[in-house]
């Protein structure tokens, strides 16, 4: 898989943050809790593990973050929430340390799709809830939002003020037909899957209520992204009941 860290090589002008704006991490964000309501029934979590981290020079996965890498705060989030937990990665030998499921693309060199593909299929539930493995602010409130809003539909995918998250996104069963016809195909994105599926799209204003900086969507792209993410981890936190409040 080529690019299950966010490198999001397809993207319309409107639907992804321009990926030469400079990276703000969410200092405020940095200690909260994961949701702690038991774990999401009818779901697993997968990781996406598989970007080239090209611009980073290493695995972004693997940097240390908090006494730890950074895939292991993802995995953790990952934990709390579902009981099944899926890691897609055509290089299983870097994640020992993990201990879970392990999955390769079924379709090689398709990029993010494939990923998405992989874990829906390896999944023992009729819906996953995807992100990347280079995402070390996951908020599980918003994460067990999402999750209630798959009624009816295949996919609930939120929107920020740089667009759509695909990789921040619930993905249902009925996903799969869509995906192996858009596989077959070269060159196409994640954002095809779109108009091929029955969608719930999270606005803007109601991902806020949850996340009002938006600190889940932040990913580790470049040296200078890593830097400002660690420069942020000792700074004080304010309370977490302040999270959680609509956005003026």
């Amino acid at each position: 898989m080529n690019t299950g860290c966010r490198n999001d090589s397809v993207q319309p002008a409107t639907a992804k943050r321009n990926k030469t704006e400079s990276f703000e991490p969410r200092c405020r964000f940095q200690r909260s809790k994961i949701g702690s309501s038991g774990k999401v029934p009818g779901v697993t979590g997968v990781i996406l593990a598989g970007g080239a981290s090209s611009r980073m020079g290493s695995d972004k996965s693997l940097l240390l973050y908090r006494n730890g890498r950074i895939i292991d705060g993802v995995y953790r989030a990952m934990t709390e929430l579902f009981q099944e937990v899926i890691l897609v990665t055509n290089t299983p030998r870097l994640y020992p340390f993990l201990p879970c499921r392990k999955v390769a693309d079924i379709y090689a060199d398709k990029g993010m799709l494939a990923g998405i593909h992989a874990g829906l299929t390896a999944s023992t539930h009729d819906a996953v809830f995807v992100a990347a493995c280079d995402m070390p602010q996951l908020q599980g409130e918003l994460i067990r939002h999402l999750t209630t809003l798959s009624e009816g539909v295949d996919l609930v995918i939120p929107s920020t003020p740089g667009g759509f998250e695909p990789l921040h996104a619930l993905y249902g069963k009925g996903c799969l037909p869509s995906l192996e016809r858009l596989l077959q195909i070269e060159h196409q994105g994640i954002f095809s899957l779109l108009p091929q599926v029955r969608v719930r799209e999270v606005p803007t204003e109601e991902v806020a209520l949850f996340d009002r900086e938006f600190a889940s969507f932040v990913n580790i792209n470049t040296p200078d992204d890593y830097y400002r993410l660690r420069s942020c981890e000792n700074k004080p936190t304010e309370p977490t009941e302040d999270r959680i409040t609509h956005s003026s």
